[in-house]
């Protein structure tokens, strides 16, 4: 079973009318294929990069039509239940109450004490005892690398560290942005904590993995969307790119130039 604090899903929600067109626009640009789950009642797209799952894709519910698009991050709890208390307890807050995913698991929809959201799942055991494949740093067509623009980056950290056994890796100095802290979860470093920057709020941005940043910077403007920042050299050597899709929903890309 994926270790409790490791990022195991990520989710779009877009606008009414827009699921399909979000669906075309992610399947141009990382390779994705994306097709109906089947849910009764309620249309949820799943997205597969060959034969991993990687993604859902839904409208935005309607209890929360003044919502802009977003991806959402998800991160794994060994208890859903307690993982919820346990945020509200900190500071945080729970948006959505947990609750089961027929054959999937337990979830709730979160916000940090800055307001960031972010979600949580208690997987249920997969038939052949396999891990989450949505988060892959090693596979393009992968989430890649979790970021958090918090106006308490270092509030945030302390969060996330007691809620997912989080820790410290190394701190960027990024002159007057400020330092951008990567962290790590067993020893591997999946993201980074920084300042809002020219974010209006706090909020999590996902990166996906593809095999040549500039490539897809070209598909992202020949779908549609628009790019804000890169492409940009990363520590590493690797490459990264800023961008919002045509329905509004910001994303990262990172790869090889």
């Amino acid at each position: 079973m994926t270790a409790h604090g490791t990022p195991c899903w990520y989710e779009l929600t877009t606008g009414k009318g827009d699921l399909a067109k979000a669906g075309d626009f992610y399947a141009a640009v990382l390779g994705w294929r994306i097709a109906d789950s089947g849910m009764e009642g309620f249309s949820y797209h799943l997205a597969r990069m060959g034969d991993d799952m990687v993604a859902g894709l839904m409208e935005m519910p309607e209890d929360v039509p003044d919502m802009p698009p977003l991806w959402t991050i998800y991160f794994t709890v060994d208890d859903a239940d307690q993982a919820a208390r346990d945020i509200i307890a900190a500071g945080g807050h729970i948006h959505r109450e947990p609750a089961d995913i027929p054959g999937t698991g337990r979830f709730a929809i979160a916000g940090d004490p800055a307001g960031a959201g972010f979600g949580i799942l208690q997987p249920l055991p997969m038939e052949d005892g396999s891990d989450s494949t949505a988060f892959d740093q090693q596979k393009a067509g992968h989430a890649n690398w979790n970021e958090l623009m918090s106006s308490d980056p270092a509030a945030a950290f302390d969060f996330y560290a007691g809620l997912f056994g989080w820790t410290r890796s190394t701190a960027i100095d990024m002159g007057e942005m400020g330092s951008y802290q990567l962290f790590a979860h067993q020893g591997t470093d999946i993201g980074g904590m920084m300042g809002l920057g020219a974010a209006p709020v706090s909020n999590w941005l996902p990166y996906f993995g593809v095999d040549a940043v500039q490539g897809a910077m070209t598909r992202i403007t020949e779908q549609g969307g628009t790019l804000i920042h890169g492409p940009q050299e990363v520590p590493g050597g690797a490459f990264i790119a800023v961008a919002r899709d045509p329905q509004g929903a910001h994303f990262a890309v990172v790869g090889p130039k």
